[in-house]
């Protein structure tokens, strides 16, 4: 029989523990969006004390069976056929009271999106606290204090201040964590995982995804973990089931799924994993102008931000003494921990926030002393990449608005030389001239990206500020995504501030490596120098914690 039949036949699993009946079973998983089936006959099952990968490109029904599993099914979403059993129960047969009774106590979500997750008016710790006060498991103050130990368990160095927090005030991967802490908080036998490290980096996603480990092994807890990233299967998941087209294409242990895959889908998502000993994409260095000076050089940036007055009204220190240089045609890569104070130091390059004390200049201006319209004009030099391509765009606006809106802005461009201007930047990023009529809901999170991409380029800026700008993409979309910016950048001799947490994306696209922590910058250096010969202690952490380095069970 092969894996893939072996795996749809069901019925038992193995967990770390030895052959054991399933706590879930999913067995023909249909689902239907209106004429449209996104997911067709899914069969999976993840043991007590399992985890479970279920990897797959963007669209392939991941999510989507994440999300039947738990009857949280986006409108217009049904479950056409199947049975979903937890515990030999039914889910779907007690109606939605029960199954909101299970969620939280019985089974935990991570989602993926804390953007969207998160209640902007609610400080985090009550939102972590939730779940205990909904399942009576604590009273107000106990429930507060249990909060403050989940956020500190889930890698925050400073819980009692982060729960006084609004999600606006963390970073990205704090607000994932925060997502992380909320799930656990109950105790669920069966947590769902929906990409839950995308957005941390590989320290802290390696004290999370170990905290889970210890969760499994040592309460038994099964955990369902999708992901895009192989690494993290490879070293976490003692099973791993593959995706494409609704479909499980190929499923088994995971050392013969990623060591031997069978599929030619397996195989290529294997080949487009971004590795520590791939090829380089980063192009070579652009000629320096006659006068030999930067792009940019930041000297000595401090950013300081007040902290609620319950926190007895000190203030955080986010950018401590940075300094830096860009040069022309030069990737220049951010690395450190979430929080570390990378994206902080980016805005105040680009002007998007003011330091407290320092400097910026770019290209010989003291940008931080330009005001009115020498700001403006500036401005027209640097554009960014965010992190998110579905929060980055407009959802009312069209593809050609969207690119176009930065020409309308600076008033550069007429309507129709903003419609020829957007087509021109569409080609430019290998999207169809179809694409121009079409909103963000209606485009792949790989496509909303080149949209952001071709944006970004509208002005012909000199400095493109990339934060974070392929880790909500799987690795075959991350990979064009990263061979695009090389070719942008050999093309029209950009300067890139990359902002990354993936040191292995790092190393194939940067010219040179800062390495950030508590607002310092630590060490830098040439990229080759960066990885074969750390000189600092933390950069050592970090290479160390890169994922796919194990076999899943083994200990540290």
């Amino acid at each position: 029989m092969s894996r893939e039949a072996t795996s749809r036949a069901g019925g038992t699993s193995r967990g770390t523990g030895g052959v054991q009946p399933p706590l879930l079973a999913v067995r023909g998983l249909r689902v239907s969006y209106g004429a449209a089936e996104v997911v067709r006959g899914v069969d999976l099952t993840v043991a007590p004390g399992e985890t479970v990968a279920l990897v797959g490109e963007s669209g392939s029904g991941k999510s989507t069976t994440a999300h039947a599993v738990v009857g949280l099914l986006p409108r217009g979403g049904r479950r056409t056929a199947g049975e979903v059993v937890l515990a030999g129960e039914d889910l779907a047969a007690g109606g939605e009271r029960a199954l909101r009774a299970r969620r939280g106590s019985d089974i935990g979500l991570i989602p993926q999106d804390p953007y969207l997750a998160l209640n902007p008016v609610q400080r985090v710790g009550r939102q972590v606290a939730e779940s205990l006060l909904i399942h009576g498991l604590a009273d107000r103050a106990g429930a507060r204090e249990r909060a403050v130990e989940l956020l500190a368990q889930v890698g925050f160095d400073q819980p009692e201040t982060r729960a006084r927090q609004y999600p606006h005030e963390l970073s990205g991967g704090m607000r994932q964590r925060v997502l992380i802490a909320t799930a656990l908080a109950a105790g669920p036998r069966l947590l769902i995982a929906d990409e839950p490290t995308s957005a941390l980096d590989v320290t802290v996603q390696r004290q999370v995804l170990d905290h889970l480990e210890r969760l499994t092994r040592d309460r038994g807890t099964a955990l369902l973990l999708i992901t895009h990233d192989l690494g993290v299967a490879a070293d976490r998941a003692q099973r791993t089931v593959v995706m494409s087209r609704g479909e499980v294409v190929e499923a088994g242990p995971t050392n013969e799924v990623l060591g031997g895959p069978r599929h030619p889908y397996t195989r290529r998502l294997l080949a487009a994993v971004p590795s520590l000993a791939g090829p380089r994409l980063a192009a070579p260095r652009a000629a320096r102008t006659p006068d030999g000076g930067p792009l940019v050089v930041a000297d000595r940036l401090v950013k300081d931000f007040p902290l609620p007055r319950s926190a007895g009204g000190r203030r955080l220190r986010a950018v401590d003494g940075v300094s830096l240089t860009v040069a022309r045609g030069e990737t220049f890569a951010l690395v450190g921990e979430s929080g570390s104070g990378k994206s902080t130091t980016a805005r105040i390059v680009m002007r998007l926030t003011a330091p407290s004390s320092g400097t910026v200049t770019f290209d010989g201006l003291d940008a931080t002393a330009l005001t009115g319209e020498p700001l403006r004009r500036l401005r027209r030099r640097m554009q960014i990449v965010y992190q998110s391509p579905y929060a980055s765009l407009d959802p009312r606006f069209t593809v050609a608005e969207s690119i176009g809106e930065p020409l309308r802005a600076f008033r550069v461009a007429g309507r129709r030389e903003r419609a020829r201007r957007a087509a021109e930047l569409l080609e430019r990023v290998a999207l169809p001239a179809s694409a121009l009529r079409r909103r963000p809901a209606e485009l792949s999170g790989g496509q909303r990206q080149r949209v952001a991409i071709a944006r970004a380029l509208a002005l012909e800026p000199d400095l493109v500020v990339c934060d974070e700008p392929v880790s909500a993409l799987d690795v075959s979309v991350q990979a064009q995504i990263l061979d695009l910016l090389a070719e942008l950048q050999r093309e029209l001799g950009l300067s890139y501030l990359f902002i990354s947490h993936d040191l292995a994306v790092v190393r194939q696209i940067a010219h040179r490596v800062g390495v950030m922590r508590d607002g310092r910058l630590v060490e830098t250096g040439t990229t080759e120098r960066i990885f074969d010969e750390p000189h600092h202690a933390y950069t050592e952490e970090l290479l160390a914690a890169i994922p796919g380095r194990r076999t899943a069970g083994q200990p540290r």
